[in-house]
């Protein structure tokens, strides 16, 4: 949609809000309802105004010590949220309302450089210096629950009811259950401009997938976002609850496999086929920077759980053709090929993992680095590195990452370090079920 086209239906009266939304370190959409006409008539050229301290809470939207850009100190300003026309799209689940992205910027129009989309233009910027622009598809994997969110939070969250009571990997039987759900989701992100693939069932009770055509990787970043968003509120129009925890239960976790590849910046011609010297050092990139970048791909207390054993969750650092055992998985041939990074779950950013893997990607490239091997087999019983087991082995490693530092600038670094503090605290203070049930009576 066209910011004209828009113009036209909000005088007709078909659309009367505009959701203006940035993606906040959580990876979750932030902003304003706005109305029609004063979007039109004002913010689509002067921006709007939003708190700096949406990119200076907790998951739980606490005000929180240790960010430079946003304090008490600093009297929580604003900064000013710029719309990228490029990213209007109607919400044909939301009556008369159409959304788009925003750009995060200073009142002087300067970056608010730790704002995750504006991490991954930094990095794409780069890419674009060397000639190339990034390719990537995000595969989101959820859990639906036939409870609602408000139900699910009063029974808190213990005995939810699965939208499935068996394993429906690739069943069709299976997700003919759920498929009023998933078929509303796939026909509704149409509607809003994505390209929907597939939609598909997965391995642990109620879970599935929804796959969409792979392309320029800040829009698939934003997609991502937005479709995150939009599969919670349309599964919550039919009391249904949605989560994308990395690890719900002891079961399976909830993946967010992404793939990549690069393209010429000017006629879009696939790099990684016609330059295999330069593909190899772009995995060998990956390799060498995972582990000090899994702060990037694996964000939260709960990511880490999902690093298990035969649990088609990566936990070497390897790569292998087409090899789900391992953390990188290259696939495809010709103008197809590609790699995989299976590290990430579900509750990922994807601005900051695409950025990560830009960023590691070029220093294989600076570097020349030698690729190892493809490894054959099973990586989970393989002589190689490990991935960071817990978040503050995760944290301590990306502290100590000049790869970090080189690409995303130190006040990035120290940003997100302080995001894990934020949320290793709150985990250390919390007394959890687990402890009660283990030491009520038998300590």
């Amino acid at each position: 949609m066209t910011l004209d086209e828009l113009r036209v239906l909000a005088q007709e009266g078909e659309v009367d809000t505009v959701v203006l939304a940035l993606c906040d370190m959580q990876g979750r959409l932030m902003g304003k309802r706005l109305t029609a006409r004063h979007f039109v008539e004002e913010v689509a050229e002067h921006g709007a105004e939003g708190c700096n301290y949406l990119l200076a809470v907790d998951v739980d939207m606490n005000t929180v010590e240790g960010y430079d850009m946003a304090s008490w100190s600093r009297g929580y300003g604003d900064f000013v949220l710029k719309p990228d026309l490029d990213t209007l799209r109607p919400l044909p689940w939301l009556p008369g309302t159409v959304l788009l992205m925003a750009d995060v910027a200073w009142e002087d129009g300067s970056p608010v450089v730790a704002s995750p989309r504006q991490i991954l233009r930094r990095q794409l910027a780069r890419l674009e210096e060397r000639g190339w622009s990034a390719a990537a598809g995000t595969e989101l994997e959820f859990i639906v629950f036939r409870d609602s969110y408000e139900q699910a939070w009063h029974k808190a969250y213990r005995d939810l009811d699965p939208a499935n009571l068996y394993n429906v990997d690739y069943s069709v039987l299976g997700t003919t259950r759920v498929e009023p759900l998933l078929r509303a989701i796939r026909n509704h992100m149409e509607g809003a401009g994505m390209q929907v693939e597939d939609s598909k069932g997965e391995c642990n009770l109620g879970q599935h997938e929804i796959n969409f055509r792979y392309g320029p990787a800040l829009r698939k970043a934003d997609e991502h976002a937005i479709y995150k968003n939009a599969a919670k509120e349309i599964a919550s129009q039919q009391g249904c609850a949605i989560t994308y925890m990395a690890k719900f239960d002891e079961r399976e976790g909830s993946s967010c496999h992404i793939h990549f590849s690069l393209l010429s910046a000017g006629d879009e011609a696939p790099v990684f086929a016609a330059d295999q010297a330069l593909f190899e050092r772009f995995i060998a990139g990956q390799l060498a920077c995972l582990r000090e970048l899994t702060l990037f791909f694996a964000p939260n207390i709960n990511s880490y759980k999902r690093f298990a054993q035969g649990s088609f969750a990566p936990t070497a650092v390897a790569w292998g053709k087409d090899n789900r055992t391992c953390s990188i998985r290259v696939v495809g041939h010709g103008g197809g090929l590609r790699f995989e990074n299976r590290l990430p779950g579900a509750d990922v950013n994807p601005y900051l993992a695409i950025a990560a893997m830009i960023a590691a990607g070029l220093h294989g490239v600076d570097e020349q680095l030698e690729l190892e091997p493809a490894f054959e087999g099973n990586a989970y019983v393989a002589d190689k590195p490990q991935v960071p087991k817990t978040l503050q082995a995760a944290r301590e490693l990306f502290a100590g990452s000049a790869v970090a530092r080189e690409a995303f600038g130190q006040d990035v670094v120290d940003h997100y370090l302080n995001m894990a503090d934020v949320e290793l605290e709150a985990f250390h203070a919390a007394v959890t079920d687990w402890e009660r049930f283990r030491g009520f009576e038998r300590l």
